[in-house]
């Protein structure tokens, strides 16, 4: 019996506690549902309707019929839809070309970062001045520096020989997604390279030492120790950027608009939601983008989980 009272109050402790964190989870918890969770089911709504921007109230169920629909033997809907592939297929080039560009940058960025020179809490500085920017000031800022009469890029390479006349880095189809993708990497290396800084500063130092006695090279060193040492942290940041870029607009749409050639799925469904002011079909695309999230990130936990298990035996 006298051992069942601590016991006892230390289960009545617990949930005291735990009621006072629901009790501080609650306003941002209620917060989360106006401004998150009830658009999201509004879109999800829309997609089954025919829904119109002139008139959603006067919306009907229409089924699966935004997404794919056969009549007459030809199918209609996202599934038919030649730009909505498109989009998809620059939404793919867009994210792995993007982070793969941050992924090599920022570890470069981390590995300069981390070593001992003069300035370099300067350095430091300014390699996060990037990050810093808002994206809808940085994508203007850039859009200027490229264009093809007055931007500060084509100027330079003119000046330095590089070039023999301006480059439409903005209106050529083929050099757009290039573009776009660079200045998406520039503005968002930082971010990798501060969780991969944060990873070496935590690693054990008798490795490098055991390393430098024995004469190793430190190519070998950093692909054999620091990059294995690292690499959950660069998986993180991996990921966030991954899911990140799966759903871009901003940088996009303020540097090209809705051209073709750099329409990802954000900048689509947008497109049929403003201008077209066809709701039901925007917010079919709309859920689609949310679902390949979703589903990525579901692999994501599942793969993580796994590894935790693994480690854990």
């Amino acid at each position: 019996m006298p051992s069942s009272a601590p016991t006892e109050s230390g289960t009545s402790h617990q949930r005291a506690r735990i009621r006072t964190a629901w009790l501080f989870l609650t306003p941002m918890l209620l917060a989360l549902a106006v401004v998150a969770v009830w658009p999201l089911v509004r879109t999800f709504g829309f997609a089954f309707t025919d829904a119109s921007l002139s008139a959603p109230g006067a919306a009907s169920f229409i089924g699966f019929e935004n997404f794919a629909v056969q009549d007459g033997g030809y199918w209609y809907g996202l599934i038919s839809d030649p730009l909505w592939w498109l989009s998809v297929k620059n939404t793919l080039i867009f994210a792995f070309g993007s982070v793969t560009i941050e992924m090599l940058l920022g570890v470069t960025l981390a590995l300069v970062m981390n070593a001992s020179f003069p300035g370099r809490g300067l350095f430091r500085a300014a390699v996060l001045i990037p990050w810093a920017i808002p994206t809808v000031v940085s994508a203007k800022m850039w859009a200027w520096m490229l264009h093809d009469q007055f931007g500060v890029v084509n100027h330079v390479l003119l000046e330095v020989g590089l070039i023999a006349q301006p480059i439409a880095w903005l209106a050529d189809p083929d050099l757009t997604m290039f573009s776009v993708i660079l200045v998406d990497a520039w503005k968002t290396t930082p971010f990798v390279a501060l969780l991969a800084l944060a990873a070496l500063q935590m690693l054990p130092k008798d490795c490098y030492e055991a390393a430098r006695v024995d004469g190793i090279h430190p190519v070998r060193v950093f692909f054999g120790v620091t990059l294995p040492l690292i690499w959950p942290a660069l998986v993180v940041a991996m990921v966030f950027r991954m899911l990140d870029a799966l759903r871009v607009f901003d940088v996009v749409y303020i540097m090209t608009g809705n051209a073709e050639s750099t329409m990802t799925m954000s900048v689509y469904a947008r497109q049929q939601l403003v201008d077209f002011q066809d709701v039901g079909y925007g917010s079919a695309a709309s859920t689609l983008l949310f679902m390949i999230i979703a589903i990525m990130t579901a692999l994501y936990l599942t793969v993580l989980k796994a590894d935790v298990v693994r480690e854990g035996r």
